[in-house]
């Protein structure tokens, strides 16, 4: 069922406001696949701008079906063979409208079979007399990234707009599916913020029954998900594959990773990192420190879909393949409220920012582990500075059915008056909590489902 389009108000302006321009602009537009990219672009365009999206085929066959293309707004436009990009790109920037759009998607494919092309649109970008927009578009983000940001590549600096596409909040998946509170959280710890698994989710009876269609099913559109994603970045996807499984499956020391695949922990350095650029994992460092001022981190998975996926189908391929998904899908029942409470303290930190608790506005929340005051280990899920510094945000996040608040905010209290950094701070003590009861004392506060996806725009 079609998704309507949501959000991306900001990024609909920043495009709306460039192809406006008197000048003419050169717009790059990148992110993983499926995140709507496409859609946002036509989304923008107006009715004279020319829309192109590239394949795998040989170079001179994409030209003449771009020529097709143009040829809809331009009238014989493909009754002649167009020797190279180049000429294709004059020949149009003479005949069109001043002001109009080419808009070239899935531009990587084009730089693989024409990998002579970023120069040669540096070449169109760079000519005074100019007369259209130029946009291109592609998930291969390390690629995109290059060409833009790469002092070396000829396309670097030339771009007058760079948007860089990232899932949605947790706030739309209630309008797309038509859930709230508890099942919205549930039905984002397992799709995330990406529309188009939204789209096909719409198609589903329940989020088990689309579980078991769309992911364990090996005939499923998304059986075979992160392989796809990482191929649009990488030739072979096997440290990149073992990495994301490790640290989905609870694996977040460096040391440990090394271990576990046999190779130092420096042999990782790099790996880890370009899954860090791509947006896959993180790293996170205790509350109060940085990747400079500590050796001590921890690396999680950026994205829901791409944990679920790790944690139950990767590890279950041959049942899966032997069409045994009954016997997966009791698996996930029984673990799947744990695989919610990791997603759900994502969550939490990631609202604390946008959340008034206590009528303060706070930075944003990290978690912390080291040890207290009084010597023995503690760990905080999240804690959060003011924007003056003057106090400190504490707060447990659980997903149960019946948490024992009391014993919640005991903990609490022994946290603060155990903390290193809170000497000297006012404190807040706050709960994510899946259910409970709203405190009544000051500078103690609840936060629930509903409450935390309203923020998360």
């Amino acid at each position: 069922m079609r998704l309507e389009f949501l959000d991306r108000t900001r990024e609909v302006d920043r495009l709306t406001k460039a192809l406006a321009a008197q000048e003419p602009g050169f717009i790059v537009v990148f992110g993983r696949r499926r995140c709507g990219k496409s859609t946002l672009l036509q989304q923008v365009i107006r009715p004279g701008d020319i829309y192109y999206a590239a394949d795998q085929r040989e170079a001179p066959l994409q030209r003449r079906t771009l020529a097709g293309e143009v040829a809809r707004r331009i009238r014989g436009f493909d009754e002649v063979e167009y020797p190279s990009w180049l000429v294709l790109l004059q020949t149009l920037d003479a005949r069109a409208e001043r002001g109009t759009c080419l808009v070239l998607d899935e531009f990587p494919y084009l730089v693989q079979i024409s990998p002579e092309l970023p120069s040669l649109v540096q070449k169109f970008l760079d000519s005074p007399a100019r007369r259209i927009h130029l946009a291109i578009c592609g998930s291969s983000q390390g690629m995109m990234q290059g060409l833009i940001l790469n002092a070396a590549a000829p396309l670097y600096g030339r771009a007058s707009q760079v948007l860089a596409i990232r899932p949605l909040a947790p706030f739309w998946i209630q309008q797309a599916l038509e859930v709230h509170g508890t099942e919205a959280i549930e039905q984002y710890a397992v799709w995330g913020g990406v529309p188009r698994y939204w789209e096909l989710v719409r198609d589903c009876t329940g989020l088990q029954t689309a579980i078991e269609e769309l992911v364990l099913d090996k005939y499923g559109v998304l059986h075979s998900e992160p392989e796809r994603l990482l191929l649009d970045d990488m030739r072979s996807t096997v440290q990149a594959n073992s990495l994301l499984s490790l640290i989905a499956n609870g694996c977040h020391r460096l040391t440990e990773i090394g271990a576990r695949l046999g190779k130092p922990a420096g042999h990782l350095t790099r790996p880890l990192a370009q899954l860090i650029e791509l947006g896959y994992i993180r790293r996170e460092v205790p509350f109060g420190e940085t990747t400079k001022s500590t050796r001590r981190s921890l690396y999680k998975l950026n994205d829901p879909f791409l944990i679920f996926w790790y944690r139950y189908v990767q590890p279950n391929r041959s049942l899966l393949e032997r069409d045994l998904i009954d016997d997966v899908a009791r698996t996930i029942r029984t673990t799947f409220a744990q695989h919610v409470a990791d997603i759900w303290e994502d969550i939490a930190r990631l609202s604390a920012a946008a959340l008034p608790v206590g009528n303060i506005r706070w930075k944003p929340a990290q978690r912390w582990w080291g040890r207290g005051l009084d010597g023995q280990p503690m760990e905080i899920a999240l804690i959060a500075e003011s924007l003056d510094g003057k106090a400190l945000l504490l707060a447990e996040v659980k997903w149960r059915e019946r948490p024992n608040q009391g014993a919640i905010f005991d903990r609490l209290r022994y946290c603060a008056a155990n903390f290193p950094q809170a000497r000297g701070r006012a404190t807040i003590l706050g709960a994510w909590l899946k259910q409970g009861i709203a405190k009544t004392q000051p500078r103690e506060f609840v936060v629930h489902p509903a409450g935390t996806l309203a923020v998360l725009r």
